[in-house]
């Protein structure tokens, strides 16, 4: 097919993903979700489980092959942006005057379900484990995928039940800092081990990483901090987004994929200053509510609830699956938390707020797809894991007392205060978050 024969189908599709996903977002605030969980199951629905399964003539018009890679593409560059956007709102500030419960906390989070997963991941390396790959790059990607917090997708939950600038709220966006640190640096690990060929190339790879941030946080940020110092915002804007394109560039060159550049632009690109705060504003309400409804799509393709279906003992591994993403995130931070003096009602509600995982969890998989490490099966049970596990979050902090329902609050469909203007599931930037608490 070619470009000019694409195009028509391309324009069809890139519509049918974006209202598919804002019509899952919606349905999702009404029921006190976060939007992400509708997205991702709007994806979902759009894929195999509603197209492919009961119009599949539908999906070959509307989806051949030709279009899926330049959604794709599109879909990427959303993705990268949105990854740009969290970098941008992690907040070290949170951790100020509870470092050390914060540090305690996320790390028992991190490294209870990280041993949880490795012993399942030991467990499914013979039924699930794609050809070719090595049991160890097999097993601490599952370990790591169980490790997940969702850092956007919990800022959003606080703040839409009113608990952003509480005692819990601030101590589970420290907590959530400090988690997405080290779970993206072990993914960037199994990244580079799974690319690396030999260890010496994958020790080549970890020195390039820690020279790379070296060279972010003592060259880059200075440079950036004068480079967009009294400049107008669409010049600022062109700065940001070339700058989060080339950063992109240099991890996927290093062999730790681009996701990794995009993130560590957006910790480094300096905040306060009113032209990049306007200029990221802008980014985000174009990009992100247009192209990373793509990626939803791209993901939902992928996930073929079939294949579970074809084979009960798949039930089972989505069971055992579920069992040691609540024990291990939830079991073990609330655990954590109570050791370090929090009451067990505080202790359980944190340990929940730990286990949503959300769009995080999904671009952890589609990478361990993208590479091989998982097959499409595990893909699918680890899919629905993250959607359930998100889903129970707002209702679990609730029956612990915690936030009002954000339809009980002076709110619009989106689940924001009134006056504020209507977004996607997103990142917010600091200081709009606290003013929309």
């Amino acid at each position: 097919m070619t470009v000019a024969e694409a195009l028509p189908r391309l324009l069809l599709a890139l519509p049918l993903a974006i209202a598919v996903c804002r019509v899952g977002g919606a349905a999702a605030r009404r029921l006190g979700q976060p939007p992400v969980v509708g997205e991702i199951a709007a994806g979902v629905l759009i894929g195999p489980m509603l197209l492919g399964g009961t119009w599949s003539d539908a999906q070959s018009f509307l989806l051949p092959s030709t279009v899926l890679n330049h959604i794709e593409i599109l879909g990427q560059l959303g993705l990268l942006t949105f990854m740009f956007l969290t970098g941008l709102t992690l907040d070290l500030r949170h951790l100020r005057g509870q470092g050390r419960v914060a540090v305690g906390v996320s790390q028992a989070g991190i490294l209870v379900p990280l041993s949880l997963g490795g012993a399942l991941g030991l467990a499914m390396y013979g039924p699930l484990a794609p050809e070719g790959v090595d049991r160890g790059t097999f097993t601490l990607f599952v370990a790591v995928a169980m490790s997940i917090t969702a850092f956007p997708v919990l800022a959003r939950i606080l703040t839409d039940r009113g608990i952003y600038q509480t005692p819990l709220g601030t101590l589970a966006m420290a907590c959530a800092a400090v988690d997405d640190i080290t779970a993206w640096c072990l993914l960037a690990l199994v990244v580079a081990v799974s690319r690396g060929g030999t260890p010496l190339d994958s020790l080549a790879a970890a020195v390039l990483v820690v020279l790379y941030a070296a060279v972010m946080m003592r060259l880059v940020r200075p440079l950036l901090e004068k480079a967009l110092r009294s400049r107008p915002v669409p010049v600022v804007l062109v700065w940001l987004f070339c700058g989060m394109c080339l950063s992109s560039f240099v991890t996927d060159w290093i062999g730790v994929h681009a996701l990794f550049g995009a993130f560590a632009f957006g910790v480094v690109t300096p905040r306060g200053s009113d032209a990049v705060e306007r200029a990221v504003a802008a980014l985000r309400s174009v990009v992100v509510p247009l192209l990373l409804p793509l990626f939803f799509l791209m993901a939902g393709l992928r996930v073929d609830v079939g294949v579970l279906a074809a084979d009960p003992a798949q039930w089972l591994w989505l069971g055992a699956i579920l069992i040691v993403a609540l024990a291990g995130k939830w079991g073990g931070a609330a655990g954590a938390a109570r050791l370090s003096g929090l009451p067990w009602r505080q202790a359980l509600a944190l340990g929940a707020l730990m286990n949503c995982r959300g769009l995080t969890e999904l671009i952890v998989l589609s990478v361990g797809l993208d590479l091989g490490v998982i097959g499409r099966d595990l893909y699918t049970m680890l899919v629905l894991m993250a959607l359930l596990t998100t889903a129970i979050t707002s209702p679990a902090v609730a029956a612990l007392g915690y936030g009002s329902h954000p339809r009980n609050k002076s709110t619009d469909t989106t689940g924001k205060p009134r006056g504020m203007p209507e977004e996607v599931e997103e990142p917010p930037m600091p200081d709009d978050t606290v003013r929309s608490g």
